[in-house]
């Protein structure tokens, strides 16, 4: 985080905001893909934990851009609240998710279950992924 805070002069705009944006997911859809594909060990949580990582570190970047670029108070709040309902939404259709299995497929087992929920985790990215992009295209022109 201390490197990335020393070039906020030059990244604290939409340009870099976007590119950023867009990498931190694409870790994320990296880290999903990965975990789908090899599932379970301890090289999977290793490399997960330093993807995310990586991607924590962009987080003090992400929340000060966004302060700066929306700098009004009520697209602030509409934006804040926006997340908290997507996190709160992302909890209960996991939930929901981990019910659906047990009663439909009598699906119990907890590795079963994260790695099936993989599966939607990558689906949300990809429609992140494409929100992202076509909020910041549609800005251009």
């Amino acid at each position: 985080m201390l490197v990335i805070a020393k070039f906020y002069t030059k990244i604290l705009n939409l340009y870099y905001f976007f590119r950023i944006s867009f990498l931190v997911e694409s870790v994320m859809l990296i880290l999903i893909s990965y975990f789908l594909l090899v599932s379970y060990g301890y090289t999977t949580a290793l490399i997960i934990y330093i993807g995310y990582q990586s991607t924590f570190a962009f987080g003090s970047y992400l929340v000060r851009a966004e302060t700066i670029l929306l700098p009004k108070a009520k697209i602030l709040t509409f934006l804040d609240v926006t997340k908290q309902k997507g996190y709160l939404a992302g909890m209960v259709l996991s939930y929901l998710f981990y019910k659906f299995l047990d009663l439909s497929f009598d699906i119990q087992d907890a590795h079963e279950t994260v790695y099936l929920l993989h599966f939607l985790l990558l689906v949300i990215e990809v429609i992140t992924m494409f929100y992202l992009y076509l909020a910041f295209t549609k800005s251009k022109g």
